[in-house]
């Protein structure tokens, strides 16, 4: 095991022990140890990993899926510390069933802290309410964090650097504050861990109808919809969308859905959209190699406004304006399609009429004119529509850079 990680297990456990094994005084306890002595100045990596993989003697690994990978360093009955590496690592919104504190060991991230308010539970594993943001920072390597357990430690982490490595301090489980739900901004809490086996055998069966074609799907989905719960129809639905928006069915079976359950369904329209955008971010940085990039995708990801994007912007890279530095970022993503030029998901509008050479100017200039990084709009020769400037701004609405014109 490794030294340092050994001293830092036994400094906490005679301070905690100190407190009686007080719940509430461990985030300060593990937070302080970190931030006595960092892993990110006095913890060699290398040496670390290569203990770890050639010295038999190690504490019990658990079958966590959390990390890619955890390496559990130091475990006693009561708390453990895990080293966890990020390659591609982008949490949800979640809370946590255990309290503690976490030290970014290596690279940076972004996180974010959230409340959920107005809450409506709907049954122990789903719950309604408003998602909303607290606060997002930058976090460098160096920066520790403590963790509070329970609906008052909602946070997301999006890690900018591959590897990231973050040190955890953590009790094994702390009664009374579970399930760790999950968040689906804006307006729904979900239980990751229940498993209901009916609602996942009924997707399946959906996703063969899906594959083979199935004339009916559209109609045996709002037949569901029409029966099933909230929970159980709210699964359905989000697993379904897609293919009812191919068949443009997805107006009448989020009716259907609406209609049953009335109020208490008011949300979910906004929620699922939000998913999707969500989803497609996540999906774009699996295809992105280059740092400013991803840390651009996070921003997009996470942060509520366009201030705050331009804010983050400024502390990451001080020395540039932050508009400048947007539509560098929007200018190296964009590339061209069988209908002409797109950054990232937003396509340029094919019905404008405008030569493909000329769209990439024209796109970056509006989204400089949105940004508020110039005083006239874009122009191009005969000029650029007050409604194609209105209509550009739609389109981008409904992409992952719609944070820009927000």
């Amino acid at each position: 095991m490794d030294a340092l990680f050994k001293e830092l297990g036994r400094t906490v456990l005679q301070q905690w022990k100190g407190q009686n094994f007080s719940l509430a005084s461990f985030p300060g306890i593990a937070r302080a140890a970190l931030e006595a002595r960092p892993p990110s100045k006095h913890g060699d990596l290398a040496a670390f990993t290569r203990d770890f993989l050639i010295n038999e003697e190690q504490p019990f690994q658990t079958q966590s899926g959390f990390g890619q990978p955890e390496l559990v360093v130091f475990d006693h009955p009561r708390f453990f510390i895990q080293v966890l590496f990020w390659l591609d690592g982008t949490t949800d919104i979640h809370q946590h069933e255990f309290s503690g504190a976490f030290h970014v060991m290596r690279g940076s991230s972004i996180h974010a802290q959230f409340e959920f308010a107005k809450v409506k539970p709907v049954t122990s594993h789903f719950r309604l309410g408003d998602v909303r943001m607290k606060s997002i920072e930058l976090l460098p390597t160096g920066r520790t964090v403590p963790i509070i357990s329970g609906p008052g430690g909602i946070h997301s982490l999006f890690h900018l650097d591959t590897p990231s490595v973050t040190v955890v301090v953590r009790t094994q489980n702390d009664p009374g504050t579970g399930p760790q739900f999950n968040y689906l901004p804006p307006h729904v809490a979900v239980d990751p861990i229940y498993y209901d086996a009916l609602t996942a055998r009924r997707r399946q069966v959906l996703d063969v109808l899906e594959q083979i074609e199935d004339p009916t799907y559209a109609d045996l989905v709002i037949e569901m919809l029409d029966d099933l719960d909230l929970e159980r129809g709210f699964f359905i639905l989000q697993h379904a969308m897609g293919h009812l928006r191919e068949l443009d069915e997805w107006d009448r079976a989020l009716a259907i859905f609406q209609k049953k359950h009335g109020a208490l369904a008011a949300g979910i329209a906004a929620t699922l959209e939000e998913v999707v955008r969500r989803d497609t971010i996540a999906g774009l940085r699996s295809s992105i190699a280059d740092p400013e990039h991803r840390f651009f995708l996070a921003l997009l990801l996470n942060v509520p406004s366009r201030a705050d994007l331009l804010e983050l912007v400024a502390q990451r890279f001080p020395e540039i304006p932050s508009v400048d530095t947007v539509l560098r970022w929007a200018d190296e993503l964009s590339y061209v399609t069988d209908t002409g030029v797109a950054i990232l998901d937003a396509q340029f509008p094919e019905e404008f009429g405008i030569p493909s050479e000329q769209q990439p100017d024209l796109f970056v200039g509006a989204l400089r004119y949105f940004l508020g990084g110039a005083k006239e709009a874009p122009t191009r020769p005969g000029g650029l529509s007050v409604r194609q400037l209105k209509q550009l701004r739609e389109i981008l609405a409904a992409t992952s850079l719609r944070v820009l014109v927000s």
